[in-house]
């Protein structure tokens, strides 16, 4: 067996013309023509590493974790293979993978290669920051003093050292998949990972697929939105929306890249290929930029998948319409390499649904820690918030970890007040973990500054765009249900039904 998972970052699938999107992206296309696509794929747990780490464990972890490492006692399906025989090899540019908050999830693979120079990677040092140059190459939105905290500093410093089309790190990544290939397409019993933070912001591209999306701005660059409502002019909306298209139209030339190599190399008769995302990106819709600060919209929660295998190439062209959420790549992938699923495994083997679109599942759940929980059945979704004002340091939430690190930084010494040392959670194996209280300065970013905290219910076959939130009584205590037995599948401690008024005890 051998198989090829691509992993874009932040694919809004609503950009995609195999899913009625307007960019130019005739290879998403091409791969859809060949393999089958799933229409109601959902996230899991957000934003990047923690869904990360549900797919390399199979289940979610947001209702126990903030963003965080892998902990020891999470059982990853690169390291079931590494340890099996299996050559799981892993290619990326997604610099957080390097950072505190993600520091042991290239490990699990048995090799890894990293591309430097996204976003705010600390890259490049440039101690003499030409400031006036930048200050007028950039639009104030994204301009940053040097050296000013997030990131944005270091983001203009980088783009400094990329001009040619090549030196971008997602060409970088591709090169160096082709030479993976180059060496391993003849053996068998391999996987590779190769990942892509494009088209996550910034979203800089070569001119060549710039000029596919004119709009009538002048000004200084403009391509990193910020984490907020939308308030600029309809101009600098077109022309955000134009640059993050044309980053979509690259990454859909390089896929191209991919697909005419495997082409050329016969390797559709025994390469398996996956095409998906961790998350989508609100582009203007429900005047929100990005993610993380809003409700997760299905911009943000119904996201791509495209699977093709040569089992089923019988199957070209289909669609799928069964719900599947990214937890349950993790089965499917050691059920095609022959390998058991632990029992600590909460997701579904995807080959029913991808043979003969047979249910799986009734719901996904999804959220992001001290966030809304947030489930779908398809027909319905429903955002389950906190009732009164929201606020994250008024909830009891408790971070469970033996790895006490935030995105960039170890929890400090104030953090661990009130913390003790608890058992009792199966999937943690016997491991005594840390109950940590949560508070906004823990949260960093995820589970404050959240806006728009209202419960609601959506239909999406009368409302697909989620504009007109409707009240349905019956409809409500059954999603509810529901929620309560998937979180009584993952161990969700009891303070994640207390916040949100839920019953544990509920029939279901």
């Amino acid at each position: 067996m051998k198989t090829i998972f691509l992993m874009f970052d932040s694919l809004n699938r609503r950009a995609l013309e195999c899913y009625g999107g307007s960019a130019v992206t005739p290879n998403f296309s091409r791969l859809a023509r060949r393999g089958v696509t799933f229409e109601n794929h959902y996230v899991g747990s957000l934003p990047c590493m923690p869904a990360r780490r549900d797919i390399q464990t199979g289940r979610l972890n947001f209702m126990h974790r903030s963003w965080g490492p892998l902990e020891p006692f999470d059982i990853c399906f690169p390291d079931i293979m590494k340890r099996t025989g299996i050559h799981s090899h892993l290619i990326t540019d997604h610099y957080h993978y390097f950072e505190d908050g993600g520091m042991n999830y290239q490990n699990r693979y048995a090799t890894w290669e990293l591309e430097r120079g996204q976003e705010w990677d600390p890259w490049k040092a440039l101690v003499d920051v030409p400031d006036a140059r930048f200050r007028m190459a950039y639009h104030p939105l994204q301009y940053a003093p040097p050296r000013a905290p997030g990131g944005r500093a270091q983001g203009m410093v980088n783009r400094e050292f990329i001009s040619a089309e090549e030196e971008y790190s997602m060409p970088r990544c591709f090169a160096r998949a082709i030479d993976f290939l180059d060496v391993n397409r003849s053996a068998d019993g391999w996987f590779l990972q190769l990942e892509c933070f494009d088209p996550h912001e910034p979203f800089a591209a070569p001119d060549r697929f710039r000029s596919h999306y004119a709009t009538g701005y002048n000004g200084p660059t403009l391509d990193w939105p910020l984490y907020k409502r939308v308030e600029e002019s309809a101009l600098e909306i077109d022309e955000i929306r134009a640059n993050y298209m044309a980053l979509v139209s690259m990454c859909d030339t390089y896929l191209g890249k991919l697909l005419d190599y495997m082409d050329s190399n016969a390797m559709w008769d025994d390469t398996a290929i996956i095409v998906t995302t961790d998350h989508g990106f609100m582009l203007g819709e429900h005047d929100w930029w990005a993610k993380s600060r809003m409700p997760f919209y299905n911009e943000i929660a119904n996201i791509p998948l495209i699977v093709v295998h040569p089992r089923h190439a019988d199957l070209a062209g289909q669609r799928r319409r069964s719900l599947t959420q990214n937890i349950d790549l993790m089965p499917t992938l050691l059920g095609w390499y022959g390998q058991e699923v632990p029992e600590t495994v909460c997701g579904h083997p995807l080959d029913p649904v991808l043979e003969r679109d047979e249910p799986s599942r009734s719901i996904a759940l999804y959220g992001q820690f001290g966030a809304a929980l947030n489930v779908s059945d398809g027909r319905y979704t429903y955002f389950r918030y906190p009732e009164g004002t929201y606020d994250l340091d008024s909830q009891d939430i408790f971070e469970y970890t033996l790895m006490p690190t935030h995105q960039q930084d170890f929890f400090s010494e104030s953090e661990f007040d009130g913390a003790e040392l608890v058992r009792g959670f199966g999937f943690m194996r016997g491991f005594p973990v840390m109950k940590i209280p949560a508070r906004k300065v823990v949260a960093r970013g995820q589970g404050r500054n959240i806006e728009d905290t209202v419960t609601v219910l959506y239909d999406l076959e009368n409302d697909p765009r989620q504009e007109n939130p409707i009240r349905n009584d019956a409809v409500t205590s059954r999603l509810e249900a529901d929620m309560c037995r998937v979180m009584e599948r993952h161990e969700a401690p009891e303070e994640a039904y207390t916040r949100l008024g839920l019953d544990p005890r509920s029939p279901r």
